[in-house]
């Protein structure tokens, strides 16, 4: 009979996903996971095959907690334009905590690994597309509300909202930068109007 896990998964998977964050894929060792992780490299290769399935679990775990429950608190709390204003207020009120590591997991990832990994891609682009969904919605809410003129083009404008957003996520990476993010904000403030 198999022993019972001695660790809590979700806290390895956390603290793994920490290391990928700090330090990317290639400068995190199987050694850092271990030290990172604080269980044997063998308890590690029996919940996942290889650094590669830890690594995927990584932004899995990412796009859950950090990007859909942010998102998603957003959204309960505003609607339309304030919605939009307010992923963006967000992201750099994270960026000024110093609480996680630099930048964004998801576009880390991407940038590190997206072009040769298909796997890493095309999880990635489905994340990236659920967060312009979310820009997109709120784009249609501020329509149906009165709040923003009917004939702005809804898809293009949250496809340019991502690219500002995935902007001042790089810039973040490296800690705050308060004028910058000041200026992508009020360039995201201009285009709702």
């Amino acid at each position: 009979m198999p022993r019972p896990k001695a660790y809590d998964a979700t806290e390895v998977l956390e603290r793994a996903m920490r290391a990928f964050w700090a330090h990317g894929y290639e400068g995190t060792s199987m050694s850092d996971l271990v030290d990172a992780t604080g269980i044997n490299r063998g308890s590690l290769y029996t919940a996942y095959a290889d650094k590669h399935a830890l690594f995927m679990e990584s932004p899995r775990y990412f796009d859950q907690v950090y990007r859909a429950d942010f998102l998603n608190s957003i959204a309960q709390h505003h609607a339309g334009k304030d919605a939009i204003v307010a992923a963006f207020e967000g992201v750099c009120a994270l960026s000024e905590e110093g609480e996680t590591p630099g930048g964004c997991l998801l576009v880390n990832t991407a940038l590190e690994l997206s072009p040769h990994d298909s796997e890493v891609r095309n999880f990635i682009d489905g994340c990236l597309s659920e967060v312009e969904g979310f820009f997109y919605e709120q784009l249609e809410s501020a329509k149906h509300h009165h709040a923003m003129d009917r004939s702005t083009p809804s898809r293009q404008t949250a496809q340019a909202i991502l690219a500002l957003f995935l902007g001042l996520r790089v810039l973040t990476r490296t800690g705050p930068n308060k004028p910058t993010a000041a200026a992508i904000i009020a360039q995201v403030k201009a285009m709702l109007t």
